[in-house]
Protein backbone atom coordinates (compact mmCIF):
# COMPACT_ATOMS: atom_id res chain seq x y z
CA UNK A 1 0.00 0.00 0.00
CA UNK A 2 1.09 3.59 -0.56
CA UNK A 3 -0.36 7.05 -0.01
CA UNK A 4 -1.84 8.15 -3.31
CA UNK A 5 -3.91 11.25 -2.59
CA UNK A 6 -4.51 13.94 -0.05
CA UNK A 7 -7.94 15.44 -0.72
CA UNK A 8 -8.90 18.77 0.83
CA UNK A 9 -12.58 19.78 0.82
CA UNK A 10 -12.92 23.44 -0.13
CA UNK A 11 -15.59 25.96 -1.10
CA UNK A 12 -14.09 26.68 -4.56
CA UNK A 13 -11.89 24.06 -6.21
CA UNK A 14 -10.72 26.38 -9.01
CA UNK A 15 -9.68 29.07 -6.52
CA UNK A 16 -7.76 26.55 -4.39
CA UNK A 17 -5.92 25.18 -7.42
CA UNK A 18 -5.05 28.73 -8.52
CA UNK A 19 -3.75 29.66 -5.06
CA UNK A 20 -1.48 26.59 -4.81
CA UNK A 21 -0.21 27.20 -8.36
CA UNK A 22 0.61 30.84 -7.62
CA UNK A 23 1.90 30.39 -4.07
CA UNK A 24 3.97 27.24 -4.51
CA UNK A 25 4.46 26.73 -8.24
CA UNK A 26 2.58 23.42 -8.48
CA UNK A 27 1.18 22.45 -11.87
CA UNK A 28 -2.46 21.67 -12.39
CA UNK A 29 -2.93 18.08 -13.48
CA UNK A 30 -6.70 17.85 -13.70
CA UNK A 31 -9.91 19.78 -13.13
CA UNK A 32 -13.18 17.93 -13.65
CA UNK A 33 -15.63 19.68 -15.97
CA UNK A 34 -18.08 19.98 -13.06
CA UNK A 35 -15.53 22.07 -11.16
CA UNK A 36 -16.02 19.91 -8.06
CA UNK A 37 -12.69 18.04 -8.16
CA UNK A 38 -9.15 18.96 -9.20
CA UNK A 39 -5.57 17.76 -8.79
CA UNK A 40 -2.11 19.25 -8.64
CA UNK A 41 1.13 17.49 -9.58
CA UNK A 42 3.27 17.68 -6.43
CA UNK A 43 5.53 14.67 -6.68
CA UNK A 44 4.63 11.08 -5.89
CA UNK A 45 1.51 11.94 -3.85
CA UNK A 46 -1.31 13.86 -5.53
CA UNK A 47 -2.71 16.95 -3.81
CA UNK A 48 -6.40 17.12 -4.65
CA UNK A 49 -9.27 19.45 -3.90
CA UNK A 50 -12.95 18.55 -3.81
CA UNK A 51 -15.93 20.85 -3.38
CA UNK A 52 -17.77 20.84 -0.07
CA UNK A 53 -20.93 19.74 -1.88
CA UNK A 54 -19.10 16.64 -3.11
CA UNK A 55 -18.03 15.94 0.46
CA UNK A 56 -21.63 16.24 1.63
CA UNK A 57 -22.64 13.55 -0.88
CA UNK A 58 -19.78 11.30 0.29
CA UNK A 59 -20.36 11.70 4.02
CA UNK A 60 -23.94 11.32 5.21
CA UNK A 61 -23.26 13.29 8.41
CA UNK A 62 -21.33 16.08 6.67
CA UNK A 63 -17.82 17.25 7.48
CA UNK A 64 -15.98 20.12 9.19
CA UNK A 65 -15.11 22.86 6.70
CA UNK A 66 -11.71 24.44 7.33
CA UNK A 67 -12.93 27.50 5.41
CA UNK A 68 -15.55 28.12 8.09
CA UNK A 69 -13.37 27.49 11.14
CA UNK A 70 -11.59 30.30 12.99
CA UNK A 71 -8.97 27.77 14.06
CA UNK A 72 -7.16 25.43 11.69
CA UNK A 73 -8.19 21.79 11.60
CA UNK A 74 -6.01 19.32 13.47
CA UNK A 75 -4.04 18.47 10.32
CA UNK A 76 -1.69 20.24 7.96
CA UNK A 77 -0.13 19.94 4.54
CA UNK A 78 3.67 19.86 4.90
CA UNK A 79 5.60 21.38 2.00
CA UNK A 80 9.37 20.95 2.05
CA UNK A 81 11.58 23.70 0.64
CA UNK A 82 15.22 24.73 1.09
CA UNK A 83 14.13 28.40 1.51
CA UNK A 84 11.27 28.60 4.01
CA UNK A 85 11.48 32.38 4.36
CA UNK A 86 11.07 32.98 0.61
CA UNK A 87 8.27 30.40 0.35
CA UNK A 88 6.51 32.03 3.31
CA UNK A 89 6.64 35.49 1.67
CA UNK A 90 5.44 34.08 -1.66
CA UNK A 91 2.49 32.36 0.05
CA UNK A 92 1.51 35.60 1.81
CA UNK A 93 1.75 37.52 -1.47
CA UNK A 94 -0.56 34.93 -3.07
CA UNK A 95 -3.20 35.48 -0.38
CA UNK A 96 -2.29 33.18 2.53
CA UNK A 97 -2.63 34.34 6.12
CA UNK A 98 0.38 34.05 8.40
CA UNK A 99 -0.10 31.61 11.27
CA UNK A 100 3.51 31.46 12.46
CA UNK A 101 6.55 33.23 11.02
CA UNK A 102 9.59 31.17 10.03
CA UNK A 103 11.59 29.99 13.02
CA UNK A 104 14.31 27.45 13.65
CA UNK A 105 13.25 24.45 15.71
CA UNK A 106 15.54 22.89 18.36
CA UNK A 107 16.33 20.02 15.95
CA UNK A 108 17.58 22.51 13.31
CA UNK A 109 14.65 22.54 10.90
CA UNK A 110 13.20 25.91 9.81
CA UNK A 111 9.38 25.90 9.94
CA UNK A 112 6.57 28.38 9.30
CA UNK A 113 2.79 28.08 9.06
CA UNK A 114 0.27 29.79 6.81
CA UNK A 115 -3.41 29.25 6.08
CA UNK A 116 -4.55 29.27 2.48
CA UNK A 117 -7.61 31.33 1.51
CA UNK A 118 -9.68 28.11 1.75
CA UNK A 119 -8.57 27.62 5.38
CA UNK A 120 -6.05 24.82 4.84
CA UNK A 121 -3.15 24.88 7.32
CA UNK A 122 0.18 24.62 5.51
CA UNK A 123 3.54 23.94 7.11
CA UNK A 124 6.50 25.22 5.14
CA UNK A 125 9.64 23.47 6.32
CA UNK A 126 13.24 22.87 5.42
CA UNK A 127 14.31 19.28 4.83
CA UNK A 128 15.05 17.33 8.00
CA UNK A 129 18.75 17.02 8.62
CA UNK A 130 19.67 20.06 6.57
Amino acid sequence: MKLGYTIVYVPDVEASLAFFEKAFGFERRFLHESGTYGELATGETTLSFAAHELGHTNFEGGHVAASESALPLGMELGLVTPDVAAAHVRALQAGAREWAAPSQKPWGQVVSYVRSPDGTLIELCSPLGG
